[in-house]
This record gives structure tokens, sequence and C-alpha cells, in this order.
């Protein structure tokens, strides 16, 4: 079974073989985490990428060979891979890594390269990116909420870091055309289902099928007309109705947690205090007063 992301076979994460782990998936992307045990003794060989690929170094090093040349990959940097190319993996002076690849269907990135780039035809010049600024708050969010975020929130996240690579490498600063009258109607219908809806889980695609959109445009036109992503724009709703839960009945917080759409309690208490200063039990008290 090929890796498409470090250029050896997931198996059981011994002698050259990754282990893999499933993290999330969607219709034109998945999430994985690879962790490797490799060292100098044990030789490279070459595999191939299925999809385009953006894999996030979180522990290790090691060397990368394939078309676009070579690199040292380093924990911060990011590892592109082209679909269709084959390349190249070893550690020459070390033992093991770690990565999260975000593996993508050519046609959902050619999307997203002809909006950032201003061509579909896009593919990656080169097989590492260092950590940049502009691209380690993506790093931060790969390793500490990947596996453990919402359908939503992964499904949104997913084109916007493709956005961040492909402009920190196309150096492109494209100008956002206007939401026509027609799209704005259709976002409208989707900001009306998420709000009905808003204690359930959503997903981009469902939430562009409202829109009758594809994923990527559905996503871009609703920033661009609401100035927010769908999903803080359904944070924003379940944490409205929520305080105003804790604020005037005596439920349980955990109840209002899980009834108003968020899967466990801790998520909620963190999103509740950024969101409004203090935790919910603080909130309820200060509105009794």
């Amino acid at each position: 079974m090929k890796s498409e992301a470090t250029g050896m076979s997931a198996a059981d994460g011994t002698g050259g073989a990754p282990l893999a782990r499933p993290m999330s998936a969607g219709q034109q992307w998945r999430v994985t985490e690879y962790i490797c045990n490799a060292g100098p003794s044990d030789r490279p060989f070459e595999e191939s990428h299925d999809q385009v690929t953006i894999a996030a170094v979180i522990d290790g090093s090691f060397n990368y060979r394939g078309a676009t040349g070579r690199a040292v990959l380093y924990p911060g940097s990011f590892l592109l891979g082209n679909s269709g190319t084959c390349y190249e993996c070893g550690h020459d002076h070390s033992t093991g890594d770690r990565c999260v690849a975000l593996q993508f269907a050519p046609e959902y990135f050619s999307e997203v390269a002809a909006s950032v780039a201003g061509s579909s035809s896009f593919t990656f010049p080169t097989a590492m990116l260092p950590a940049i600024p502009r691209i380690l708050p993506w790093l931060v969010w790969i390793d500490s909420r990947a596996a453990t975020a919402d359908d939503l929130e992964v499904d949104e996240s997913v084109p916007r870091l493709m956005e961040a690579v492909i402009g920190s490498l196309s150096g492109s600063a494209r100008t956002a055309p206007r939401v026509s009258a027609r799209d704005e109607r259709r976002v409208r219908e989707a900001r009306r289902y998420i709000e009905l809806h808003a204690d359930e889980s959503l997903n981009l695609d469902r939430l562009a099928g409202v829109a009758a959109m594809s994923k990527y445009h559905f996503l871009r036109t609703f920033r661009r007309a609401v100035g927010m992503t769908p999903h803080q724009f359904l944070l924003s709703v379940r944490m409205r109705r929520a305080a105003i839960r804790v604020a005037t009945t005596a439920e349980p917080v955990s109840a209002i947690a899980f009834e108003s759409g968020f899967g466990d309690l801790s998520t909620f208490n963190s999103r509740f205090r950024d969101a409004f200063g203090v935790s919910p039990t603080t909130y309820r008290q200060q509105r009794r007063i």
C-alpha cells in the first residue's frame, strides 16, 4: 500500500515502512498521519504520489528526491508533491519521522490554483516549503486540530491551506471579484440552512449542495459575502444560542453543550471562554447578579 506522503509503504512503522493512520477524509481530500522508524541502514525506494500532496513534517527529518528536485525535510517544513510524480525518501543521518499529509484530488487542487495563481495548470515548482510565517499557523493547526476538529472545520481548512501554500509559491495577490446577486441569494440560502441545522454535524459538501455550487466556489463566495467562513458562522450561531440558554435557564452546561452541536464539553468550555472571556458557569453567575 502506498503512503503517498513519505515515499514508503504503509505498514507497521518498522524498517522503512511507516505506519499510516487515517485522520479525516472528504470527497476530494484525505488527511493521514505517517509515523516512520526507518534509519540510515534502510535503503530508500521509489514511490509515487497518487494525488496532490502537502505533508507537514511534525518530528524528525528525512531526504526527499523527486521531479521538482532534492530537499531535506525537517520539523516545521512542508513536503510538496504533484499528482502522478515519482519520488524517493530516505534517512541518511537520523532515524524516524512523523508527518501529517493532506492529499487532494487533482481537479480540486486545480480549481483552487485557478483562483489563487491564475492558472488551473499550476503545479508545485519545488519539493519543500520552509516554515515561513504565512504557513506556520497551518502547521500548528495540522498538529493540534486536524484529528479532533469537526467535519466542517476540516473541510473548509483544507482549501485554505492550499490557498496559503499556492499563494506563497506563485507570488500572486489576486483581487477577489465582487459577489454576484445570484451568488448572494445562494449564500443566503446556505446561511439560513446553517441556522436551521446548527445543532447537527454539517460539512462543506452538504452546504455547497444547498447553495448549488462547487465546494471551493461556495467557500470563497461565502467568505466574501458574510465576512467569515461557514464554520465560523456556524460557531457564532451555536455560541449565541448556547449563551442565551446558559444565562436564562438552569439546565446543566453539559446538556446545553451537546444539544447545541458540540461534540464534547471541553471543546464547548474552551470556545465559550474564547467568545465571552469567562467559563459558562461564571457567565451564568454574572447574569444572575
